[in-house]
């Protein structure tokens, strides 16, 4: 029960949610709401709402129910300490705002800390045929001429460019594109006659 003083001057209810004036001079008649009473009437007209601007926040409608529940529950408990019942609406939105974002500065730091999943692992009969492909590459190779299988590998295996080929063979840019040119059609016309 708010305090009043003996008179009935000067008296401030403090958990009033509703106010009723009954006439132009007559005193004001306080309807004191205890918390459940106001966070129920709260509750029932403005729920809807609010989650709708949780969701909006959070982009997901669950999130946004729990949310909302969360402001609620820190409303009820914090009855008492509210100045302005008037103003319950706005601090419940200000809560829902809070805690929206509470929501996405959590998801963030998930994401950012979150280990990351192993690659997938080929399968065996994928490392069967990748092994079986490159033994006949091998193989293949082995049959072409010392200069063509050189040019081949250091390109294609070492990843050196044509002037670091030139260079490490001992001949011209031009040599090395005939040798490597001449080197994959044979290496074609082996591997064919392999399969």
């Amino acid at each position: 029960m708010p305090f009043r003083k003996p008179d009935g001057e000067g008296r401030r209810p403090t958990d009033v949610t509703e106010t009723l004036v009954a006439g132009g001079t007559a005193p004001s008649i306080a309807v004191v709401w205890d918390a459940d009473q106001a966070v129920t009437a709260l509750y029932s007209a403005n729920y809807r709402s609010l989650v709708r601007l949780a969701a909006l926040l959070v982009r997901d409608v669950g999130t946004a129910e729990e949310v909302v529940q969360d402001a609620f529950i820190a409303m009820h408990g914090g009855w008492q300490r509210l100045r302005d019942p008037d103003k319950a609406l706005a601090y419940l939105r200000q809560s829902v705002v809070n805690k929206s974002r509470s929501v996405l500065r959590h998801r963030a730091v998930v994401e950012k800390y979150a280990p990351k999943g192993l690659p997938d692992a080929p399968s065996a009969e994928n490392g069967a045929i990748v092994e079986f492909e490159r033994a006949a590459v091998v193989k293949a190779l082995s049959a072409l001429p010392r200069r063509q299988r050189e040019a081949l590998v250091l390109r294609y295996y070492a990843d050196l460019s044509e002037a670091e080929i030139a260079h490490a063979m001992g001949i011209s840019r031009g040599a090395v594109k005939s040798h490597t040119a001449r080197g994959m059609t044979a290496l074609r016309g082996v591997l064919e006659q392999l399969s």
